[in-house]
């Protein structure tokens, strides 16, 4: 593997197991009424169907709602039915972050609760026909979202090549650098990396990648993404071109290869390399949009990329870009 790192391609101009299924039938949950519950369970529904949500989204929305009905039975002393929430105030929503921040609850994560809240109590208003603009106009807490944290180029390209210094076979070797050359080189997830199936082994110049909520995005592949994995499918004792369907990336005993063996790998890596806990697969990733910012390209470009929903999410590799030019800077000219 050659030690300069493949550059990104130019752009253009609650925590804790998911309680029940995610849609679906209605689940009880203590302090809910079946009405309640059923409507939780046909909101789901619709979010599945029309708006495209994943299932692990459904089952954190199921998580931060029911917990916020059961909530509101207990503060007003008993289970109540729909027509219960016309009559929710801001008092009510007060007691349940106070609560929830009693508990431990991060402010990150009960800003999603509220979310989730919010948007389940705006599609009953809309079937019920009450005014929600006191649960709409609650203020979330306020929290900093954490920005990045990038690897150079340089150090990008030693841990592609370290990942494979270090592993015990020369296939597994090939498979864990082509592994981290897609993060890096395409800006894919790890999921979306180790989700490509045998038809992917000889790469095409255009990716179609399945990320979040099931939406497809079309991603360039450089040439030496198309080397390295040509590399690790010559070299690989299974099989690959003859199950299409099963996964590219396999483990030592030609099942799925599991994340946690790519983690591990960049964490040998990094050690002997001095690099910091935050060198992981997702900073690579990280690492090919702050890389591909910084050499000009456009944010919205950057953002099709990636498969991000919103710019907003796109827009924090802006702050490390600003931040990097200010460390320059100041290595540039130290105070006195």
């Amino acid at each position: 593997m050659p030690r300069k790192p493949p550059q990104p391609p130019a752009a253009g101009p609650r925590s804790g197991p998911a309680a029940g299924p995610p849609s679906g039938p209605a689940v009880l949950h203590p302090g809910l009424t079946p009405g309640l519950a059923d409507a939780v369970s046909r909101w789901l529904a619709h979010l599945g169907a029309v708006g495209g949500a994943a299932p692990n989204t459904l089952a954190a929305y199921r998580r931060d709602v029911t917990g916020f009905l059961a909530f509101l039975a207990g503060h007003r002393g008993g289970a109540s039915g729909t027509a219960a929430l016309a009559t929710i105030g801001q008092q009510d929503l007060r007691a349940f972050m106070a609560h929830e921040r009693a508990r431990g609850l991060a402010p990150r994560s009960l800003g999603r609760a509220l979310s989730a809240v919010r948007a389940f109590m705006r599609w009953m208003a809309e079937r019920e026909g009450f005014d929600p603009t006191a649960t709409l106009a609650a203020r979330g807490p306020r929290f900093r979202r954490p920005l990045p944290r990038p690897l150079s180029e340089a150090a990008a390209a030693d841990m592609i090549e370290g990942v494979g210094a270090l592993a015990r076979e020369p296939w597994i070797a090939a498979r864990d650098a082509a592994v981290l050359t897609l993060l890096y080189g395409c800006g894919l997830r790890i999921s979306e990396a180790l989700g490509l199936t045998g038809a992917a082994a000889d790469l095409p110049e255009v990716l179609r990648i399945r990320g979040k909520g099931g939406k497809d995005r079309l991603v360039p592949v450089l040439p030496q993404a198309r080397e390295a994995v040509a590399a690790y499918v010559r070299l690989c004792p299974h099989d690959i071109a003859a199950d299409r369907a099963g996964p590219l990336f396999r483990g030592a005993r030609g099942g799925p290869l599991n994340p946690r063996l790519v983690a591990l790998a960049m964490e040998r890596a990094r050690h002997g390399l001095g690099l910091p806990p935050t060198a992981t697969p997702h900073a690579l990733r990280h690492s090919f949009a702050t890389h591909l910012l910084a050499a000009g390209g456009d944010l919205r470009a950057i953002q099709e990329l990636l498969g991000h929903a919103s710019l907003g999410t796109t827009q924090v590799y802006t702050a490390v870009d600003a931040a990097h030019l200010m460390a320059v800077y100041e290595r540039a000219h130290p105070r006195a």
